[in-house]
């Protein structure tokens, strides 16, 4: 936990093994003394009830579409500016890899820490999949599951500092973002990880709104 710092906006970036695991880090980061802001899809700010709960807890819904991501990005970043924690999940989605290891990720945190250069902070977690396996789709409610979180220091993006956010260099950006959470991951699970890091089938460029 020493590595989520004390003050100021960061972006924590997790991977995502379950749809349980953003319990888990939320609690990590609860734990560490700072108030997690998740982001969600805008849809479900329109269900009542879970809607004006989501927005009294101060997370962010997130617009699909090219306009309204772009909106989505001034949300994020007025949070960082006042001092938030934004987790934003680089995958967009549990992992398809067979082993659950990281998939390349989408671009929506590279671009964020591009316009804010608030520092990005690698979280990694093991042991949500017990709990809720994505591959299988089997609950199961056992008591005291084990669940280990991780935070590594804030990643070096110097490289990028004042760059074009081309495709090229958020895609750059992206792949060592990602790289620095499987190698984390790797820690964590006690296991070398693959070398390259898994793609989907499909996979498209990134935005703000699809992280």
């Amino acid at each position: 936990m020493e590595n989520i710092p004390a003050t100021g906006g960061i972006i924590v970036v997790p991977n995502h093994v379950s749809h349980f695991d953003p319990l888990v880090v939320g609690h990590f980061i609860y734990g560490a003394g700072r108030w997690p802001r998740f982001l969600g899809k805008a849809s479900i700010w329109r269900v009542p009830v879970l809607g004006p709960f989501l927005r009294k807890v101060q997370q962010i819904p997130v617009e699909r579409g090219s306009v309204e991501a772009v909106k989505s990005l001034d949300v994020l970043i007025d949070a960082l500016h006042q001092g938030g924690v934004v987790v934003i999940y680089p995958e967009g989605t549990t992992t398809k890899d067979p082993q659950l290891w990281p998939m390349r990720g989408k671009t929506g945190a590279a671009r964020l820490a591009l316009v804010t250069g608030a520092p990005v902070v690698p979280v990694a977690n093991w042991g949500a999949e017990r709990i809720f396996d994505p591959r299988t789709s089997r609950l199961s409610l056992r008591p005291r599951t084990p669940v280990t979180v991780t935070a590594g220091k804030p990643i070096d993006l110097s490289h990028w500092a004042g760059a074009t956010p081309t495709r090229t260099v958020l895609d750059e950006m992206t792949d060592h973002i990602m790289l620095q959470i499987k190698a984390l991951l790797g820690e964590l699970r006690g296991e070398e990880p693959p070398a390259a890091l898994y793609e989907r089938p499909g996979r498209r460029a990134g935005t703000a709104g699809e992280a």
